[in-house]
């Protein structure tokens, strides 16, 4: 107890002696509980030690927001036998959560962990797509942590386009170059990201660069995407200072994306910042809403996050899911290079307003969990409502989805346990497209499962495990090396391999 005090005392006189400039008018931990309509509350991880699940961590600067979150619970298939909710086609938390374990040396905080962004950050080895803009796969095993239940994995994969016959783009970047940028992590890293992707563009391509800072401004025109020297040049030019008028910025960009609107073609604002606006509209509710209004130009949007200290990555989060685009975060140069090269496919889109509806069948199932996407989840009669924004599938991109299930006392495998019904728009389309799969369990044990489950039921574990699931079950550390371990042929960037060093950290945590 003495102890308790002695460290709570430490850390207010630590608090107190910090200037107002480290902490940019920071707080301690809080959580503002759900508003009246609904929306999600946000939880602030404090100025003094961002701390983990362990209660200790390493120190951040400033405040980091995350959006709280309250994993999915079990549901009665005789109460409720269908689930719905929208794609996240997001890598932001992986990248986030490698961040903590390797730089502040701390367990993510809570909010910072979204399974379904964890798992979706790997490429999975799904059959090839030439035809269609999505395409199914799915299969029932049994679960790893919990023996008398079973795991439904569905994939999807977006449809390939070699780079040849992709579209046309017209892109804008959107940069905040505001005080807050300065950092080696932020501002300095994004040039070199951004530079890795001019050599992606063609004749044909064309790209913007907006700047804000106390006001907005256009760093660079419009500019064909042959002209290389030019656009790095740009990049070079862009330096950090002043407040936070992201309001603007956002506005500009929409701006110049319209007047170089390419009918047919890939029209995406890519915003690099560290989600900390302070002039102008700064409310997540606000902005978000300034986002819906923008997403009507037909103008898609991706946010890159970065940095640490005021690290503001609900708000990013949510305009990313609002603005038809995904959310990434990058921590370093390899992670730059995955979002802006190696994973360039991303920023062209091959579906959007991508919904899943499940039906379970009584007959096979008795209850069922979503693991993760507890930000996506929506009603029912969402699914079929074509003005219900949803999330977005790039070309080439392959989308997993888990739940945990069940299974009825006597199964009639004769039948399938799972109705899929998947509805989809194209790109620049406006009515909906439904496709149906149905799955059948078949016994399958975890051990002969695809690589594919066993690899992502090892991901979800790792995630239970910072989040500190109720499901866990079984899982320790152990058992989830030992899961991925089986699942490692497929690792075309070493991803997989990375992921088991960052499992061996949070062990030692």
């Amino acid at each position: 107890m003495k102890k308790n005090i002695f460290l709570l005392a430490t850390a207010l006189l630590f608090l107190a002696s910090c200037s107002e400039d480290n902490f940019s008018g920071g707080t301690p931990n809080t959580f503002d509980s759900d508003d009246t309509n609904g929306n999600p509350g946000v939880f602030t991880e404090g100025g003094f030690g961002a701390l983990g699940n362990g209660g200790t961590g390493g120190e951040v600067q400033g405040t980091e927001q995350y959006n709280e979150t309250e994993e999915n619970a079990f549901v009665n298939v005789a109460d409720e036998p269908v689930s719905t909710f929208s794609i996240d086609a997001d890598g932001a938390s992986y990248a986030n959560i490698r961040r903590y374990l390797t730089e502040q040396n701390s367990l993510p905080p809570l909010g910072a962990v979204r399974i379904e962004e964890m798992i979706n950050y790997f490429p999975m080895d799904y059959e090839k797509n030439y035809n269609e803009p999505v395409v199914l796969n799915g299969e029932i095993a049994n679960c790893p942590w919990k023996s008398t239940h079973k795991l439904l994995r569905i994939g999807m994969q977006g449809k390939e386009i070699s780079k040849e016959d992709l579209p046309a783009s017209n892109l804008v970047f959107l940069i905040d170059v505001s005080g807050s940028m300065t950092a080696a992590n932020k501002l300095p890293l994004l040039k070199e990201g951004m530079k890795a992707l001019v050599d992606e563009l063609d004749t044909d391509d064309r790209l913007s660069i907006v700047t804000y800072a106390s006001n907005p401004g256009v760093a660079l025109p419009s500019t064909a995407g042959d002209d290389k020297q030019t656009i790095v040049n740009a990049i070079d030019g862009l330096s950090s200072g002043g407040s936070t008028n992201g309001e603007g910025g956002i506005r500009e960009a929409y701006r110049i994306a319209t007047e170089n609107f390419i009918e047919g073609g890939n029209n995406r604002i890519i915003l690099g910042t560290d989600g900390d606006f302070n002039v102008g509209i700064w409310d997540q509710d606000e902005l978000i809403a300034l986002i819906e209004e923008m997403r009507e130009t037909g103008v898609f949007l991706t946010v890159v996050g970065l940095g640490t200290g005021n690290y503001q990555e609900g708000k990013m989060e949510q305009m990313a899911n609002h603005g038809n685009g995904t959310f990434e975060y990058v921590d370093n140069y390899d992670q730059a290079l995955k979002v802006f090269v190696h994973e360039y496919h991303k920023f062209y889109a091959s579906a959007k307003d991508v919904k899943i509806q499940i039906e379970f069948k009584p007959e096979n199932v008795k209850a069922y969990r979503l693991i993760g996407y507890e930000n996506r989840v929506l009603n029912e009669e969402d699914f079929e409502d074509d003005t219900k924004d949803a999330g977005e599938l790039s070309i080439g991109q392959n989308i997993t989805a888990f739940y945990e299930i069940i299974p009825a006392a006597d199964q009639d495998r004769n039948v399938p346990a799972i109705q899929i019904d998947f509805r989809f728009k194209l790109p620049d389309g406006d009515a909906s497209q439904l496709v149906t799969e149905y799955i059948y369990d078949n016994g399958t044990a975890f051990q002969d499962a695809t690589e594919s489950l066993r690899f992502a039921a090892g991901v979800a574990g790792f995630g239970m495990l910072l989040f500190d699931s109720e499901h866990l079950g079984l899982t320790d550390y152990p058992k989830v090396k030992s899961w991925i371990n089986s699942a490692m042929s497929y690792d075309p960037h070493n991803y997989r391999e990375e992921l088991l060093d960052l499992i061996e950290l949070a062990e030692g945590m």
